[in-house]
């Protein structure tokens, strides 16, 4: 029986009928897509597959430049809202028309206090329907950083949510679930036919969709397979079309075959160390990591390099910045990091009177590219300067809830500044002290004053220039207090099969119209 075969058994009679007379990609992953719900996890793995089911009422073409999708126009009304024309003739996958209603409801669900994705809409207040296809959102400022917020916020059929009694968001980290975590209902290019966890998600061309095709696939199937030689022998052999984060130690090996195709960048996306920085340790102690120097000395610990030429075989970009360069908001004053120096990390931690300091390192062998090796590359050089760490090691299922609830000691997080790609995002999400919409990632509990009321003038600031000065000035305040380490913008590459002829490959890793496959 074949790899694929064996993973997807149970959906084997069925697919094969179908797939007999479609066009059809098979897309290989290292992890399965969290849950169907957006509204369930600020992943952006999860939200970019989920861009071909839903759409929102902006998104960005090509050039991440921001045009029409659900909306076919908006303008700022007295720097107090936006009002929205909606795009007519638009068709939920179920048949249902696209209205007023269905953005109110859309909108409504993902502010609500419950769900993970209000920090995406971090100036969104309240949203009305003036007419069927008219709807006006107050926004707390007039900044057009709001727009580039909603890129994320997808629509759903408002009685859809209704009649199956999911209008309150799902909770992945939490374990809540409902309708919309296995079901789906959007406007998009594509349509769920099926799903089996930690199998395969199969899509089907939407053929009533409102937009221009740009692809030529009848039927999309999206196949979790955890192990990294399963995978790549599967696209060896043709079981499978495509792999997403295809191992960088086996590149070379796969650019050798002239059947596969490999296209490797660096991501938006920054890898980065945090700390709990509560009055107390989950187990109750005192934090060290409360201590300036003992959160110096861990950085003095850590040889960025080394991890680069070692683990990630020159691919990443090592980074003393929490943004990358093509983030907005971006200074290079503030992407420089010194040399590591163990030495003078033990000189820290004596002074800190934390010699010897023992803590729990909470990392996840599938969110981060090669996150087990560097992982432990981090533990060891830890080690060397005069910590004690224990690495606790699990998937991201199980270790993500430890994370969200603070549960840890210290935690590696990234961040690719979706959905604005912009500072902001970072700075209002993960840095800002938790309150309302700021600090809905902020898994540490740190709360830095100074920091806050940056960001809340960057938030109301008007003029562009503005918001960057005070940008790089709240990035400034998080590095001087080491809120968090940043250790590189990771690689991402993926490996295509002689069967795919193109593929749109961007560096924000979102998923929309990629593939062209060879023969249509």
């Amino acid at each position: 029986m074949s790899i694929v075969t064996k993973l997807a058994a149970a959906l084997a009679l069925s697919v094969s009928a179908i797939a007999a007379h479609a066009e059809t990609v098979k897309w290989a992953s290292r992890a399965d897509i969290y849950s169907l719900d957006p509204n369930s996890i600020p992943s952006t793995s999860n939200l970019a597959f989920l861009n071909h089911i839903y759409e929102g009422l902006v998104r960005y073409d090509k050039q991440f430049k921001l045009e029409p999708a659900l909306a076919t126009s908006w303008e700022l009304v007295d720097g107090k809202f936006w009002r929205f024309k909606l795009r007519e003739g638009v068709k939920f996958h179920d048949g249902a028309d696209f209205t007023a209603d269905d953005v109110v409801a859309s909108f409504k669900r993902a502010a609500d206090p419950s769900s993970p994705l209000k920090g995406n809409m971090p100036l969104f207040k309240d949203v009305r329907k003036i007419d069927d296809m008219t709807v006006e959102i107050d926004v707390t400022s007039p900044s057009s950083l709001f727009l580039n917020d909603i890129t994320n916020i997808f629509i759903f059929d408002a009685g859809w949510l209704k009649a199956n009694n999911t209008e309150q968001p799902t909770r992945y980290d939490e374990g809540i679930e409902g309708y919309a975590t296995t079901h789906t209902n959007g406007t998009g290019p594509f349509k769920l036919e099926s799903r089996k966890p930690d199998a395969m998600t199969v899509l089907l061309v939407n053929d009533g969709w409102w937009d221009e095709k740009k692809h030529n696939i009848d039927r999309l199937e999206y196949i979790p397979i955890s192990s990294a030689a399963t995978r790549i022998a599967a696209l060896l052999s043709g079981e499978v079309d495509v792999i997403d984060s295809a191992p960088i130690q086996d590149l070379e090996r796969l650019k050798a075959d002239p059947n596969i195709k490999v296209t490797a960048l660096t991501e938006l996306r920054t890898v980065f160390v945090a700390f709990n920085r509560r009055e107390k340790l989950p187990s109750g102690a005192e934090n060290p990591f409360n201590d300036l120097k003992v959160r110096q000395a861990f950085e003095l610990a850590i040889d960025r390099d080394l991890i680069n030429k070692r683990i990630m075989r020159g691919l990443a970009r090592p980074s003393g910045s929490l943004i990358a360069p093509d983030i907005a908001g971006y200074s290079a004053e503030l992407d420089t990091y010194q040399p590591a120096d163990p030495e003078k990390a033990k000189a820290l931690l004596k002074e800190a009177g934390k010699e010897g300091l023992a803590f729990n390192y909470t990392c996840m062998n599938d969110e981060s590219i090669n996150e087990e090796d560097w992982c432990q590359g981090v533990a060891n050089m830890l080690s060397r300067a005069g910590f004690a760490p224990t690495i606790d090691m699990a998937p991201r299922a199980v270790q993500s809830p430890k994370r969200s609830k603070g549960d840890t000691e210290v935690f590696n997080l990234s961040w690719a500044n979706e959905p604005t790609l912009d500072a902001f995002s970072i700075l209002s999400q993960v840095l800002s002290t938790k309150e309302g919409t700021y600090g809905v990632s902020n898994y540490g509990g740190w709360s830095v004053p100074a920091l806050d009321d940056l960001v809340k003038q960057a938030a109301q600031a008007t003029d562009p220039d503005e918001r960057l000065k005070l940008e790089a000035a709240a990035l400034k305040v998080a590095k001087d207090e080491v809120l968090a380490i940043p250790l590189h913008q990771q690689p991402i590459a993926w490996a295509t099969s002689s069967k795919i002829e193109s593929m749109d490959l961007r560096a924000d890793n979102k998923a929309r119209h990629w593939f062209t496959v060879v023969g249509k």
